[in-house]
């Protein structure tokens, strides 16, 4: 699904009422980089929206359980700041939602990048009253998502590609056509004649990344079955766990989530689901994206994993994610 790159331009009362006149400001050559956490999105609204239905509508889009992880975890952080208290360094957070309500406003949602902050994401809610707005924010629930999302993940990448570790991705290349960027804290692991394992490892965490690829013959071997069955294969050989005999596989019993998807003119299937080890206690969510060699003879499968049995797996999930999804 591809978000929908739009600017909607509100009456010039609605805007001055908003942003305290900001169609006259002139915005500065430099922007101050962004504040905040990564996973966070700062509303602006009064107090009395926040505590009720538009609040209630907010809480539903971005506090809504984040796929496939272990536990239970949201897709945001969220917290409220009223206009009033907009200003100085909450104006420079990394994500704002921003709820306008006025009689003098037509429906419309706005995005708009680096308003206040490089690089900042905000979303802007114009309603003539609190009905309109909280069913503005449900029916674009996709839309203020995936602007959110992209915004992360396009962070991860530029970071990526300023701190990267450029040998990885010469020998990725000259081995399956292409790479993503891989940030300096990244190793190599293991490489055999088809396949790569990179990982980034703590005292209790690991991301790690596969790549390997296989010969294509037919259209269904990009089938949920066929791509999970071909996943199992290939980690049983090449991803041994802590104990003898033991190895990744995909769980068995989680319906992983399965979905056709195309970012920056790549079309790729993607699995999202857990993995687990087969005679042993390990676990956590993974994301791999299946896609056609350039030339149209191999299936090459890149996949993110996450291991963080202490910690909250979400944003580990997405640093992973933005990295597969870097593919060049």
């Amino acid at each position: 699904m591809k978000t929908q790159r739009i600017i909607l331009i509100a009456t010039l009362s609605c805007l001055v009422l908003s942003l305290g006149a900001c169609s006259k400001e002139k915005k500065p050559q430099l922007l101050p980089a962004i504040s905040g956490k990564a996973g966070e999105v700062e509303i602006v609204s009064k107090k009395a929206y926040w505590e009720s239905e538009v609040g209630n509508a907010i809480r539903t889009v971005l506090q809504a359980e984040y796929p496939y992880t272990p536990q239970k975890e949201s897709k945001y952080r969220i917290y409220n700041v009223p206009p009033e208290g907009f200003v100085n360094v909450f104006r420079l957070h990394r994500n704002i939602l921003y709820v306008h309500i006025a009689d003098t406003c037509t429906k419309k949602i706005a995005i708009s990048k680096n308003v206040w902050a490089d690089p900042q994401t905000m979303v802007t809610i114009y309603a003539p009253d609190e009905a309109s707005a909280a069913e503005i924010i449900l029916s674009h629930n996709d839309m203020i998502c995936e602007a959110f999302e992209d915004a992360e993940r396009e962070r991860v990448i530029y970071n990526a590609r300023k701190f990267e570790n450029a040998s990885l991705a010469v020998a990725v290349r000259s081995q399956f056509g292409g790479s993503p960027y891989f940030p300096s804290s990244y190793t190599l692991k293991k490489k055999t004649d088809d396949f790569v394992w990179i990982s980034y490892e703590t005292t209790y965490t690991t991301q790690g990344i596969f790549i390997y690829k296989f010969p294509y013959t037919s259209p269904e071997q990009f089938s949920l079955e066929a791509l999970v069955a071909k996943r199992n294969e290939v980690l049983k050989e090449n991803v041994p766990a802590s104990l003898e005999g033991s190895y990744m596989i995909t769980n068995p019993v989680i319906q992983p989530g399965y979905y056709q998807k195309e970012y920056k003119g790549r079309e790729f299937v993607e699995i999202r689901s857990l993995w687990e080890t087969q005679n042993d206690y390990m676990g956590g969510p993974f994301i791999s994206d299946a896609f056609l060699s350039t030339d149209g003879k191999d299936i090459i499968v890149i996949e993110g994993f996450v291991y963080a049995p202490k910690y909250d797996k979400r944003d580990y999930l997405r640093q992973v994610e933005a990295i597969i999804y870097s593919w060049h």
